[in-house]
């Protein structure tokens, strides 16, 4: 064999840096072609469904195609991109919204999933305010109050989150640690807030989906769970403030299944920081006090590292983690 036909036949099927660039460009341009779908591991109507179909709206405009909604609770959030993880091809028409339980859930339960792995990590969004609260005819009228009833009846007093694992199921367990109080959770994929009114739980923890109902006079904030009081609530008092050195919140973002080429996720990542600044999406981003969180894809990837170590050792010191 002459040696100009067998370097050709070692070099095929071997692309260049240069080639397999100009071809991920190439790729980039021509997306999307077709509808991209846009997976919401929680139930339609939350706030974070308004904020998401407000956010995809606007970023289906820019693409020149629809974003669509797709609503798959379960698993604490998680259920969903890890169907999406170990399905979904590569090529951007499968997204997926991704909260931090998604980092913490390896080190609870076996999973089928590596976070560090089996994601491509496209941006960060925004994050949760998240705080505790009751019925406005309960007997607890602040967080002192429902801390009170707990120390006094180790285990009775019954509080309800999204799921188990979740950061508001996580948060109140630090509360639980730093009050010295024993409580009793009581997980709900759906329908925390109905179970709530309907007495079947005496308090709950979750993301600021209280809204509609302490605005109709339904329910009381006890305690917000940020850094500093919430505009909205002057007189909620946070953690800090009532003798608790916590600050819980929860950022949130998108990703892909490993393996998206980085023109395709630039393009992703640039549409919808885009979107971000829509005036419907900013509107309703405030009405539901989503926090301002937003990292480039960059520092969206660095800090998964970082917080993958976090909830291991968090995990690992509220007695949560799995069994060998």
């Amino acid at each position: 064999m002459r040696r100009r036909d067998a370097i050709k036949g070692v070099g095929a099927g071997i692309a260049s840096p240069a080639f397999a660039s100009l071809a991920s460009a190439q790729g980039a341009a021509a997306y999307p072609s077709k509808p991209i779908t846009f997976i919401l591991p929680w139930g339609a109507g939350t706030p974070l469904d308004l904020f998401y179909r407000a956010l995809c709206e606007s970023a289906g405009r820019i693409f020149g195609q629809p974003v669509v909604v797709e609503n798959k609770a379960g698993g604490s959030g998680t259920a969903a991109p890890a169907a999406m993880a170990a399905t979904a091809k590569p090529d951007g028409y499968t997204i997926c919204h991704v909260p931090g339980t998604l980092l913490r859930m390896p080190f609870i339960q076996k999973v089928s999933y590596d976070p560090l792995k089996d994601f491509t990590w496209i941006m960060n969004l925004s994050g949760y305010l998240l705080g505790t609260y009751a019925t406005s005819d309960s007997p607890f009228k602040s967080m002192a109050d429902l801390i009170a009833f707990g120390r006094a009846n180790p285990g009775k007093l019954v509080y309800g989150t999204p799921g188990a694992g979740s950061t508001p199921h996580v948060g109140m367990e630090q509360i639980s640690r730093s009050a010295g109080v024993t409580w009793t959770h009581v997980p709900f994929v759906q329908g925390l807030d109905a179970n709530l009114l309907g007495g079947h739980i005496m308090a709950a923890a979750n993301t600021a989906s209280w809204w509609p109902h302490t605005d109709a006079g339904k329910m009381r904030e006890l305690a917000v769970w940020s850094e500093g009081r919430n505009p909205r609530l002057p007189e909620v008092p946070n953690l800090k403030e009532l003798g608790i050195p916590l600050v819980v919140d929860n950022a949130f973002g998108i990703a892909g299944p490993r393996g998206m080429e980085p023109a395709l996720v630039q393009k992703i990542h640039d549409v919808f920081k885009q979107a971000l600044d829509d005036p419907k999406v900013h509107d309703l981003k405030k009405r539901y006090d989503l926090l301002d969180r937003y990292m480039d894809t960059q520092a969206y990837a660095r800090s998964i590292v970082e917080q993958v170590v976090e909830q291991k050792e968090l995990v690992e010191r509220l007695g949560l983690a799995k069994k060998g």
